[in-house]
């Protein structure tokens, strides 16, 4: 199964570290950044997951949660998360699934059998509050992700939600935006008060508008 962006993230039942959950039901009115692991006890997703960790008061300004999932046990997720927490000075209080029939990951495409068919590929899901996909990355297994990229990709989205406008190049939040090509002059006018710059008549630059 392929999962594309504007799909809706396919809804499952699953045992995690914090007891069964239901996704749809856990997930709630939150943003969601769904990522799977190879395996346990592997020194790439420790970090990851402290980092993450670590971001709780970021993911929870931005009001999103993180949800992982990886093929071992709740058992050995709950042993990974004290190494976890003993190397990365972090408490992880975000649930882990444990899938070790694959369902879940094959559900999400997150099973490559041409990479490895035992383990779970480094993807990442961004899932918004109405459950559908937004985004999506894969890595392979000797490359960290950047968790940063990740928060700065749910602000833009929920900025350009909100506002018709695109955010550029490494835009970072507090920047200035692209006024949307499908918008006029005149009704750029009328939506920006502070005005817009021209490069081109397609590249049109204004203040970030919710601030």
């Amino acid at each position: 199964m392929s999962l594309l962006i504007g799909d809706v993230a396919p809804d499952f039942e699953a045992d995690t570290t914090e007891g069964p959950i239901r996704f749809h039901e856990w997930a709630g009115g939150d943003w969601v950044v769904f990522f799977s692991h190879p395996a346990d006890f592997t020194p790439v997703c420790t970090t990851e997951l402290g980092y993450t960790a670590r971001l709780k008061d970021e993911f929870a300004r931005r009001g999103a949660k993180a949800l992982v999932i990886s093929v071992d046990s709740v058992e050995d997720h709950k042993r990974w998360i004290e190494d976890i927490e003993e190397t990365q000075g972090a408490s992880v209080e975000f649930p882990i699934i444990a899938d070790p029939g694959r369902k879940v990951a094959t559900l999400y495409n997150m099973i490559h059998p041409n990479a490895d068919p035992k383990v779970t590929v480094r993807a990442v899901y961004v899932i918004d509050p109405d459950k559908k996909i937004r985004a999506s990355i894969i890595y392979p297994p000797s490359a960290g992700r950047n968790f940063d990229e990740v928060l700065r990709l749910i602000d833009s989205l929920q900025l350009t939600d909100g506002h018709k406008v695109a955010t550029p190049v490494n835009w970072t939040d507090g920047e200035d935006v692209i006024v949307v090509p499908s918008l006029s002059d005149a009704e750029a006018e009328k939506l920006f008060p502070k005005g817009f710059r021209t490069v081109k008549p397609y590249l049109r630059y204004t203040a970030q508008p919710n601030k």
